[in-house]
């Protein structure tokens, strides 16, 4: 039983990401078979699903404002929010909601006031760009388990989330992000695969 409740909530998360229902079965055996690859097996991979679905909901109920503002990263039930909200009371409503979904172990906050110069449109395309570029990077080394790795971008700032097998391969990974254009900064919240996932926060400047 518990199984099929596992394989429900894989669909639940297929079926928010847009998927439709004519290929919602062999993308569920493609969702099901990359978590199982990944550090923290299916169940690990589920739980953080559940999670962020969890958050999202929260955030979509309080304010559809705070949902379309700020990206959500679980991994092992540590959750990175990115983005920019309008003001204060919003960044603390954010990471209040986010300790309410249960599972959630530690929250890092990253959320930033806006203080109306972002740039809008043009620096969002801009953190989209910087976000592809350094996913194609850790696809395309074959030294880097890139599965494991979540990659986030806002105002030029990447945050890095994940499991690296050794630091080689984490050092391997911040200095694709580092040497990636636009890229002011990098936070490093990957942990290594022997560490605590608590003990893994560490900030890298660019």
């Amino acid at each position: 039983m518990k199984s099929v409740h596992l394989y429900g909530l894989v669909c639940i998360v297929l079926l928010s990401a847009g998927c439709s229902p004519v290929g919602l079965v062999a993308g569920a055996g493609a969702s099901v078979g990359i978590a199982s690859a990944q550090e923290g097996g299916f169940r690990g991979a589920v739980t953080d699903s559940a999670i962020q679905l969890k958050i999202a909901d929260l955030y979509i109920r309080h304010s559809f404002d705070m949902y379309r503002k700020l990206s959500v990263i679980v991994k092992e039930g540590r959750v990175l929010i990115t983005g920019s909200v309008p003001n204060a009371d919003m960044r603390v409503d954010a990471i209040r909601l986010a300790w309410q979904a249960d599972g959630v172990r530690q929250v890092l906050n990253e959320v930033t006031v806006d203080d109306g110069k972002s740039g809008g449109v043009t620096v969002t395309i801009s953190d989209s760009l910087i976000t592809s570029g350094i996913k194609t990077k850790l696809m395309l080394d074959k030294y880097v388990q890139s599965i494991n790795y979540n990659v986030d971008t806002a105002n030029g700032n990447v945050y890095l989330m994940g499991i690296a097998q050794d630091q080689k391969e984490l050092d391997r990974v911040i200095d694709y992000a580092r040497n990636t254009s636009h890229v002011k900064n990098v936070v490093n919240y990957v942990r290594l695969r022997y560490e605590n996932p608590a003990a893994a926060t560490e900030h890298t400047s660019n």
